[in-house]
């Protein structure tokens, strides 16, 4: 799930020196292996995805956006971003001050109805919208009111510090379906089992087996996006039933597989 892989040459980042208004909007139709050099600025960055699946990745892990479902990046925060398939993105850039309240922590958000119909029409409004009590500066109120309630959902995948076991993270994601074992990983690195549990729990918080399901199941949608069939997907993510895949597909994302390309 690395960003760094695709062949196509990387999109350009805006050069904007500071946001014309408290909210800035930036539409974008992305083409299949698009992605972005490493970068950082200076606001607050919200991408959600209209169609597409969405993947930020930073140096603490990744984040992917089925469609639907948004990525908050924080400012200064180094990140690149990245679609293995045709995307559409919707990315709000908020000035630090407008929203004081804004996590330090990058996060997946679900898009709500009523967000979305608040993204929406705020991609319509010109850069320098009306602010002085005007309907536009009202709806920026509103809009940015329901970004700090949207709720948050466990689509990012954690990545540790320590080199032997990120090692051993990073070749589990390029292949997916792989079927090492905690005892595996503890033979690799020289060490007890329960050595291991206590490690990875420790930085990422979350279990091998909890750590591994997450990890197949997001590189999946990949798979999903680019038309393979639900079979295929889950064979392709490490998943021996396609019927234990859906349900802990369902568990995670709160749709099956096939209801997901309806979205």
């Amino acid at each position: 799930m690395p960003s760094n892989g695709q062949l196509t040459a990387p999109r350009p980042i805006p050069t904007l020196e500071r946001l014309p208004r408290p909210v800035y909007a930036r539409a974008e139709s992305l083409g299949a292996g698009s992605w972005t050099t490493r970068h950082r600025h200076d606001w607050v960055q919200f991408s959600y995805a209209i169609s597409g699946v969405l993947s930020v990745y930073t140096s603490d892990g990744s984040y992917f956006a089925p469609p639907q479902w948004g990525v908050w990046i924080p400012a200064d925060l180094e990140h690149d971003v990245a679609t293995s398939m045709q995307a559409e993105m919707r990315s709000l850039y908020v000035r630090r001050d407008a929203c004081p309240w804004a996590s330090e922590q990058c996060r997946v958000l679900e898009v709500t109805p009523l967000a979305r119909e608040l993204i929406k029409q705020f991609c319509l409004l010109p850069a320098h919208y009306p602010e002085e009590d005007s309907a536009e500066a009202r709806l920026v109120a509103v809009l940015l009111d329901q970004l700090r309630g949207l709720p948050e959902v466990g689509f990012s995948l954690p990545l540790p510090r320590h080199p032997g076991l990120l090692r051993l993270c990073n070749q589990l994601i390029a292949a997916p379906d792989q079927a090492q074992t905690l005892q595996d990983w503890a033979l690799q690195l020289g060490c007890s089992e329960k050595t291991v549990m206590r490690l990875l729990q420790r930085e990422t918080g979350l279990s091998f087996r909890v750590w591994r399901q997450r990890m197949r199941l997001l590189s999946s949608l990949a798979l999903l996006e680019a038309g393979e069939s639900v079979t295929e997907a889950a064979l392709g993510c490490g998943y021996d039933s396609t019927s234990a895949y859906i349900a802990a597909f369902k568990q995670m994302f709160g749709v099956t597989p096939g209801e997901l390309r309806l979205l």
